[in-house]
């Protein structure tokens, strides 16, 4: 098992439960800042939950989740260092890309300058596929979709980065570009990461850490390596 360190985000004694049915309990869990974290896990194993907690989208029955030694719940200072995406649902999807994106700069106090080089650093990414089309964010592919969410994520130069199961429904080069993408702001801005996913092969390829949540308890907690898939794949082979 991993060595817990004192850490940018700590959880402690967290649960939540839903009619009775305990669904996470994570006693602890600390993710210092500048790491990589991967989280994996079957359909039901507490992942989104997890985020959600982080995220103060939803309440947690016992404990907390702190950022910076202060708690998250029902307070604002931490929101301005965090950059997510996990679904659909952060999207307002009757604006354009571009309407949506200057909106999400204009909540962190971006200028317009600061708009055109951010979205032009995201080029390579957008494939062509994002701006200048004049379609609603509704009217987008799913993987556009999800695109767009993972930029209005990144827009705000956030210390944190949380994305839940961000490979899903882009296509091969998109998959390519976005880890390419996330490794660069791993090492170059040092920005700590917490990535959700069902491919073990790009979450390994991406993350330094990797937990495996099995009916919200940790049951894995390791540092990747050259062994680490096969260690996953066997694991979830059983």
């Amino acid at each position: 098992m991993v060595q817990q360190q004192q850490g940018i985000i700590a959880v402690s004694n967290l649960k939540k439960l839903y009619g009775g049915v305990t669904v996470l309990n994570i006693p602890s869990l600390r993710i210092p800042q500048g790491e990589s974290f991967g989280l994996v896990g079957n359909n039901g194993a507490g992942k989104t939950t997890l985020f959600r907690l982080i995220l103060d989208l939803i309440e947690a029955s016992t404990g907390e989740v702190l950022i910076d030694g202060k708690t998250v719940a029902k307070r604002d200072e931490w929101k301005a260092k965090v950059g997510s995406f996990l679904d659909e649902g952060f999207l307002i999807d009757f604006l354009t890309p571009e309407e949506y994106f200057a909106f999400t700069a204009k909540v962190y106090n971006k200028s317009e300058g600061d708009i055109a080089t951010f979205l032009e650093s995201m080029k390579d990414f957008f494939n062509g596929e994002i701006l200048g089309s004049g379609k609603l964010i509704r009217d987008l592919s799913k993987g556009n979709q999800k695109k767009t969410g993972i930029a209005a994520a990144l827009i705000s130069d956030p210390q944190i980065l949380i994305l839940d199961e961000p490979f899903t429904a882009l296509d091969p080069t998109s998959q390519i570009r976005l880890k390419k993408m996330l490794n660069e702001l791993k090492t170059i801005r040092n920005m700590t990461m917490l990535i959700s996913s069902h491919d073990l092969n790009h979450v390994t390829e991406v993350c330094d850490r990797i937990v495996v949540l099995e009916r919200g308890l940790v049951v894995n907690d390791i540092l990747t390596s050259e062994n680490t898939l096969k260690e996953l794949e066997s694991y979830f082979a059983v």
